[in-house]
């Protein structure tokens, strides 16, 4: 066998090179062209995507037909075919500060905000309607409490969180607080995301421009809970073929009062607990032209991380309950949310005195006026604040 020259060598070597790199940018670019899917969920420890994914593109021509049997408002037919296979999914998002600002809280057709311990408050979006054409990331998902589960039942969702107050056999947890033993009691079909796995949910350390602790790092996307909903036998229909809504009872609704009939624009304030005023309380700005209500947080404007757009709503509602506690070692709370109670509705600019009631645990929590009649509310986004019995609100 010859001996190969120097040269060849060489030119050899550089032809092997080439070609082990053209090779190497055609895999590269074949992967990276596969890893951009519609739906194009993060990597562990990568950013969440800017805005959440569209499913399709709604035309603004099409006419809103479709009402959202939760909140009354107007959507397209291809986004109620999506939602009608689905039940609603009910998602605890915390507020801590340095959670802030979370994402995906602008979807939720109806939002739960409640003091949880120590002053600060939790929400539990109920994502359905809004979120039917979007894949939407939600964070920071937080732990279980006891008292935002018979709202849980009102809509028979499933439930997604991390973790919980109390195991059934914690002894550290008072019994009345124990969230998680209540959850499988209640029989609530349960997406804690200690069962569930990336990419589902995960941590992401990236998702905010600072550092947070890991607590406040829980993402879960709604149409991947939606999938596992489904493989658990959680659509519309749950695996005894009863429907979500067979005995959901739905608020009644009315049209926006004329600009001329609504109220001059004013802003409400309220903390749940006026030591934890400066970093929690809550202020809605009245804007009478477009008949919604500006949420601030901590004194400047709240917004959505996911949607870049300042959370509001058509519907403030304002119901006292009384807070007991805390009953353990934990600090948990109790709130009294099943029985009747008094609160303020606001809507058009207007405040409305009335007296809520929810008999029992399951029952669709409703709103009266001084008539005894059901209050009518505006179709859209409602938001809901459980405060303590005797919280002071500032009118402006």
């Amino acid at each position: 066998m010859k001996k190969l020259t120097q040269p060849l060598v060489i030119l050899i070597g550089i032809g092997l090179f080439l070609l082990s790199t053209g090779v190497s940018f055609a895999a590269f670019s074949f992967f990276q062209k596969g890893s951009t899917n519609s739906t194009s969920i993060p990597s562990l420890g990568g950013t969440s995507e800017k805005k959440p994914t569209k499913k399709f593109s709604i035309d603004p021509s099409i006419p809103r037909t479709a009402l959202c049997p939760l909140n009354g408002d107007k959507y397209t037919e291809q986004e109620k075919v999506i939602w009608e296979k689905r039940r609603p999914l009910a998602v605890m998002i915390e507020n801590h500060e340095e959670a802030r600002p979370q994402s995906g809280l602008s979807y939720a057709d109806i939002i739960y905000e409640s003091v949880v311990e120590g002053g600060t408050t939790r929400f539990m979006g109920i994502f359905y309607c809004g979120s039917a054409a979007f894949n939407i990331g939600l964070a920071p998902v937080r732990s279980a409490r006891t008292y935002f589960l018979p709202w849980v039942l009102e809509y028979d969702a499933f439930y997604n969180h991390v973790g919980g107050a109390g195991n059934c056999n914690d002894p550290t947890v008072d019994e009345r607080a124990k969230a998680l033993c209540q959850i499988d009691q209640y029989r609530i079909k349960d997406m804690d995301q200690f069962g569930i796995s990336f990419p589902t949910c995960y941590r992401n350390y990236d998702r905010l421009d600072h550092e947070v602790a890991t607590e406040h790092t829980m993402v879960c996307f709604t149409d991947k809970l939606h999938v596992l909903g489904e493989k658990r036998g959680w659509t519309a229909i749950d695996d005894n073929e009863v429907r979500w809504d067979k005995n959901f009872v739905p608020w009644k609704f009315k049209e926006d009062a004329k600009e001329s009939d609504r109220g001059a624009s004013f802003s409400a304030s309220f903390s749940g607990w006026k030591s934890m005023e400066k970093g929690y309380g809550v202020k809605w700005v009245y804007d009478k032209p477009t008949n919604v209500y500006k949420r601030f947080n901590g004194g400047v404007a709240h917004f959505d991380f996911e949607s870049k757009e300042q959370l509001t709503a058509k519907v403030v509602i304002i119901l006292f309950a009384k807070e007991t506690g805390p009953v353990d070692e934990h600090g948990h709370l109790l709130y009294a949310n099943i029985g009747s109670g008094d609160g303020f509705v606001y809507q058009d600019g207007k405040a409305i005195k009335m007296t809520w009631k929810k008999p029992l645990r399951t029952s669709r929590t409703q709103f009266f006026d001084k008539n005894g009649e059901e209050i009518l509310l505006n179709p859209g986004k409602i938001w809901i604040h459980m405060l303590p019995t005797g919280t002071p609100i500032t009118v402006e």
